[in-house]
């Protein structure tokens, strides 16, 4: 029989470093992933609309009131075999003001409406934008992937300028 080897304490060191250091990247990683599907999740919920508005009624709404986190108005059917509504309800966002007519889809099943165009697609990605500035943060000092989070930062950047200009 071979005797066991006595392991010299920086050796250990240097195992247990390692061990933590991938823990390290693969928590945060996880957390930066997470922080992105919920970016995706929380944008789909209006996107979906904006995006896909094949087979949905799409026309437009004057805003004639706001109040308490939501506008509303008549709407005015753009698409075949959309019927107009005398009262439609659309977010209160700094995206909607009183007084203006805007481009919108109705959401299926319901008198909610949500922007569309260009503005609209731009606008209902802003969580996404949100989400990627954050993760760029926990990509810089977790993972140290500098270039990494500058692309991601940039990214959110640009789409949350983007929303900004178009709204």
């Amino acid at each position: 029989m071979i005797p066991a080897m006595p392991v010299s304490a920086s050796a250990s060191r240097r195992v247990s470093s390692a061990v933590l250091r991938f823990g390290r990247r693969a928590v945060t990683g996880t957390v930066a992933v997470l922080v992105l599907v919920a970016g995706v999740w929380a944008s789909w919920g209006a996107a979906q609309h904006v995006m896909l508005p094949k087979g949905r009624e799409r026309g437009t709404v004057e805003v004639t009131r706001c109040g308490a986190g939501s506008c509303t108005g008549p709407y005015t059917p753009v698409s075949a075999g959309s019927r107009p509504r005398g009262r439609v309800v659309v977010e209160d966002t700094v995206a909607v003001a009183e007084g203006r007519t805007y481009p919108v889809v109705v959401k299926p099943g319901s008198d909610d409406v949500v922007r569309s165009g260009t503005a609209g697609v731009l606008y209902a990605w802003v969580p996404l934008g949100g989400a990627l500035l954050l993760a760029s943060v926990l990509v810089a000092g977790g993972l140290r992937l500098t270039r990494a989070a500058w692309v991601l930062a940039g990214a959110g950047l640009a789409l949350l300028t983007a929303a900004f200009v178009a709204v």
